[in-house]
């Protein structure tokens, strides 16, 4: 293809965003279609693969792609005919490679060629039955496998999501196949099993299991039979293919060839657990695309039709999912979708709830802070308010908020804040200093303060928040370091002193490592013991290290040796992180990336750092700081990543082993070929082959066999490590639920004699009762995201009221973040379940405790396998 083409081409591209919004679509569809029609003859394959592309990379605008499509057809049938031939065998490959958003696109796409007549209407009813009756099938007991209701669920929601689309075609053209179909998504809802995504809910609430809330299957249902009943106008899907009509009946429609989807993996099993691990992988290769989430009251967010909703926010994913990597880009198209109407709240609410997805977002956070500062600079008229809104909505419903939602929205809220001067009117939060200090709003400005100083430096923050002075006390302290021996002339006669000015000596004179662990092994632990000397060489490096993160690094790489031999046990390495959270007090940052690093150099065990971070100071400090969870979070996801990064390379070097044993085979094959070759010289038979070229054969044959083992013996030592890393992990699980345990079972209340559970939210009755009295909050929680809509404020008119006493928040924070572990690593507690069952949740555990360990593993259920 020339450049001059491909520029062309990225024309009618760049074009494509006007279509739908003020400007004439009719008119750019003609020039699309003049410029497609001239170079047809040139380059027919470019503009085939340029079609198909933009349909599946730009979705929203299908439509338009379709009119193309179908204006094409009226004069080349046989390259249209290639185009649905070609969608046909993409959507067949994305049905047995599960390739969610393709299969999804895709069947968008067939339903956007049948309304431009490119399609028959009836391949498309055929088409939606195969994948219905494929769910129905996967439900059955003895044909199928309910625990993969996921696949099910996920192929009826493909069709009700193409419905808004080319369910008004269909309604007009084929008016009782549709119904036939219409009435088979009946009947699979009515024997699919009900969903209750109460664990992965953004907004925790004291209701539990809620059986009558709608999943987000029956919600959609409702949606299309609103829609239905409404005559199948949709306001949110442009119909430019109306305004070409009259030629497009002239072209001749395709057929769609049947399609197949893959058998349901049968269940091998009987045993329960098992069967919940089926379930769980199901959930894994089919999650929800969205759990809704309201953030705005009804009378201020833009008002539409529920279908109208639906459609906008399967367009602003799909500009996600497809321009992720592109913030601009990606900006620029959600700013144009094509729709008539406004929709900044719906596109606030909808990235919103993509970073706050639970278990993890669909792409990383950073993305979505990018995008909406993008989205900020792109409309800065409307969105930045909108932003704002959503923040003091969401900072009002802080205190239901679950625990990883919060700690997603500190770190969004402050890197978002960095990239516009750090401007927000505290003023208005200014209230908080007087709430209790473990009150979540309290904490989370607290936090904010503290993340910002991060990405800044303190007197920039104190100078930010300077209107609203109040909240100074809120700062951390002064980032530095507290060395504890420091050089003065009061204190340098004692022990701790000398040896330490000694030691800084021995590094500033390039002594080796091994002399100086001979030193201290000789002149400090005799004298003054092991505990002392670590205090002193710890401290001492850990000064050297503190001008920089580089600086720290250096110093582990080069004397790490040093302490790792003062710490061969886990007593030591529990003493160590003493060392260095007292040393750096007065940064949370500084804390957190010194263990992290020491953990990294095998100086720490993951082990001692659960151990630490449940040793009694930092357990006071769960629900006031996030200081103890961060450095927690950090040495479980390093625990997991390093399992993953393992798995990876043992795949890649399997697949090098297989290409390593097909190169050395061929070498060997062709090294016996050349020998068999005889010639007779003399008499005697003679390889026939040139000595140089036998030699350079068995040079090659020998290298490509070295290449063959070592790969193997690299793939075994991978095997080997992986082995340890499991079960380091197997260990490190049972620990963390055991600590959790420990500590919640010690301070939560107990269940009363007659079974009731202790209702947390209730409150302590001799704090302030009147926050029990306040206007209920303005903001909802869609259906089928089992939030309550009844869920009291904790916002600007709670001053000095917030009702929950210090004992129960502390339960709270610590069941969410136990929650929050359940999810992140339910894997591998579905992995090792029977073990935690057997080794760590025996006797009469709190069944609060239970539903916070087991709310991450399943969806069918409110606490998760009753085992």
């Amino acid at each position: 293809m020339s450049a001059g083409w491909r520029t062309l081409l990225l024309r009618i591209g760049d074009r494509c965003p006007e279509y739908g919004g003020s400007a004439d679509h009719k008119e750019h569809i003609e020039t699309c279609y003049g410029v497609l029609s001239r170079e047809y003859e040139h380059s027919r394959d470019a503009i085939f693969e340029f079609l198909l592309e933009c349909a599946e990379q730009l979705p929203h605008k299908i439509p338009f792609f379709g009119v193309l499509i179908g204006l094409l057809n009226l004069e080349n049938e046989d390259f249209v005919k290639d185009i649905v031939d070609t969608t046909q065998a993409k959507l067949q490959d994305a049905l047995y490679n599960e390739n969610r958003d393709r299969i999804r696109i895709l069947l968008r796409f067939l339903s956007g060629l049948m309304c431009s007549k490119v399609v028959v209407p009836n391949s498309i009813i055929e088409t939606f039955e195969t994948l219905l009756s494929s769910a129905a099938t996967i439900l059955d007991e003895e044909t199928g496998n309910p625990s993969w209701q996921p696949r099910a669920d996920f192929y009826v929601y493909c069709i009700l999501a193409s419905l808004p689309w080319g369910g008004p075609e269909l309604f007009e053209q084929v008016p009782d196949e549709f119904e036939r179909v219409l009435v088979g998504i009946q009947s699979y809802l009515s024997i699919r099993r009900h969903f209750d995504d109460i664990a992965f809910s953004v907004f925790e609430t004291d209701e539990g299991h809620s059986p009558n809330k709608k999943d987000f299957m029956e919600d959609l249902w409702e949606r299309i039979q609103i829609l239905s009943r409404s005559g199948w106008k949709v306001k949110s899907v442009p119909k430019p293919h109306l305004s070409f009509e009259a030629q497009l009946v002239a072209g001749n429609s395709h057929r769609i060839s049947p399609i197949s989807c893959p058998p349901p993996n049968p269940s091998q099993t009987s045993s329960e657990i098992l069967k919940g691990q089926e379930k769980h992988e199901a959930d894994l290769k089919y999650p929800q695309r969205l759990r809704r989430l309201h953030i705005f009251p009804t009378n201020k967010a833009e008002s539409m039709q529920p279908v109208d909703r639906f459609v906008v926010e399967e367009c602003i994913l799909d500009v996600l999912l497809f321009f992720n990597g592109c913030r601009k880009e990606c900006a620029f198209y959600l700013v144009s979708l094509p729709v008539s109407f406004r929709y900044e709240y719906l596109m606030a609410e909808t990235i919103f709830s993509q970073l706050l997805l639970l278990p993890n977002p669909p792409f990383r956070p950073i993305y979505y802070t990018l995008v909406i500062i993008d989205l900020c600079k792109a409309l800065p008229g409307a969105f930045p308010s909108v932003v704002v809104g959503a923040v003091h909505a969401l900072f009002e419903r802080i205190s239901n908020m679950d625990t990883e939602c919060r700690t997603r929205l500190i770190l969004w809220f402050s890197h978002h804040l960095s990239n516009f001067q750090f401007i927000w009117p505290w003023q208005e939060w200014s209230y908080v200093k007087d709430l209790p200090k473990w009150a979540p709003q309290r904490v989370f400005v607290q936090e904010v303060l503290e993340r910002e100083i991060r990405l800044s430096y303190f007197e920039k923050i104190k100078q930010s928040i300077e209107d609203a002075a109040e909240l100074e006390e809120l700062l951390p302290p002064k980032a530095g370091p507290n060395f504890k021996f420091v050089g003065n002339e009061s204190s340098e006669t004692t022990d701790g002193h000398k040896l330490s000015k000694e030691l800084v000596g021995m590094i500033r004179g390039k002594k080796t490592v091994r002399d100086i662990i001979l030193w201290v092994e000789e002149h400090m632990i005799p004298t003054n013991g092991a505990e002392f000397a670590l205090d002193v060489v710890s401290q001492t490096l850990l000064d050297i290290g503190s001008k920089s993160f580089t600086h720290l690094i250096t110093v582990l790489e080069r004397y790490g040796q040093i302490i790792s031999k003062l710490c061969p046990n886990e007593e030591m390495q529990l003493l160590l992180m003493d060392e260095v959270s007292a040393y750096w007090k007065n940064s949370t940052q500084m804390t957190a990336i010194s263990i992290d690093r020491m953990m990294g150099y095998r100086m720490i065990s993951n082990l001692a750092i659960v151990k630490w971070v449940f040793s009694p100071a930092n357990v006071e400090q769960f629900h006031v700081s996030d200081r103890p969870w961060e450095i927690l979070r950090n040495s479980v996801s390093k625990t997991y990543n390093r399992i993953s990064d393992l798995r990876k390379e043992i795949q890649s070097l399997k697949k090098g082993l297989q290409v390593a044993k097909e190169v050395s085979a061929k070498a060997i094959k062709e090294l016996e070929e050349a020998k068999s070759v005889l010639e007779i010289v003399e008499g005697q038979p003679t390889p026939a082959e040139r000595p140089g070229r036998l030699r350079r054969l068995q040079v090659y044959a020998d290298k490509a066999k070295h290449e063959e083992v070592t790969t193997e013996e690299s793939l075994e030592a991978k095997g080997a490590l992986l082995s340890r890393a499991l079960e380091e992990s197997k260990t490190l699980l049972k620990l963390l639920f055991k600590r959790f345990v420990d500590v919640l079972t010690e301070r939560l209340p107990p269940v009363s004699a007659d079974g009731e559970i202790p209702n947390l939210r209730a409150g302590d009755q001799n704090v302030n009762s009147e926050a029990r009295d306040l206007e209920k909050a303005t903001m909802e929680i869609d259906s089928e995201n089992g939030a309550d809509k009844n869920s009291e404020p904790n916002g600007p008119n709670t001053k000095n009221s917030y009702n929950v006493g210090e004992l129960e928040q502390w339960c709270l924070c610590t069941l969410g973040y136990l929650k929050s572990f359940s999810r992140q690593y339910a894997t591998e507690i579905w992995s090792h379940i029977a073990m935690l069952d057997d080794e760590v949740f025996v006797g009469d555990i709190h069944p609060l405790i239970r539903k916070a360990a087991f709310s991450g593993l399943c969806r069918f259920t409110n606490e998760g396998p009753q085992l």
